[in-house]
């Protein structure tokens, strides 16, 4: 993409660290709109054998942030459950661009794979 900058590599960490990050692939099943903000809206996630909230700030990045509903991506699982306007959040959807300032989009599986299978 014309104008884009690649950020530097960010400090080396041991791969014990590497070991206890939990990401896995889920299930958007449902999205509903948090009335109280302009950003955020609530994710119904399928883990295969759970499922979790997760508040993601995406109502200015999507036109219809509906159009996630469905689709699977990777999450981080075991982060700590985080309040947001109420809202407990248990898991952090991964997207790529929103670091770069570039319209994010959702990182996901090339085929579909198992609700829950782990990325690592």
């Amino acid at each position: 993409m014309e104008g884009f900058k690649v950020a530097e590599v960010k400090q080396t960490i041991p791969a014990s660290v590497i070991e206890k990050i939990d990401m896995r692939i889920g299930t958007i099943e449902r999205v509903d709109d948090i009335a109280e903000s302009d950003k955020l809206v609530k994710l119904t996630v399928n883990f295969g054998d759970r499922k979790r909230v997760v508040v993601v700030g995406m109502k200015k990045e999507r036109k219809d942030p509906k159009e996630v509903e469905g689709k699977q991506a990777l999450f981080l699982i075991n982060v700590e459950p985080r309040k947001m306007l109420g809202q407990l959040s248990e898991a952090m959807l991964f997207d790529i661009g929103y670091a770069d300032g570039i319209t994010p989009v959702l990182a996901v599986p090339e085929k579909p794979v198992p609700d829950g299978a782990r990325a690592g």
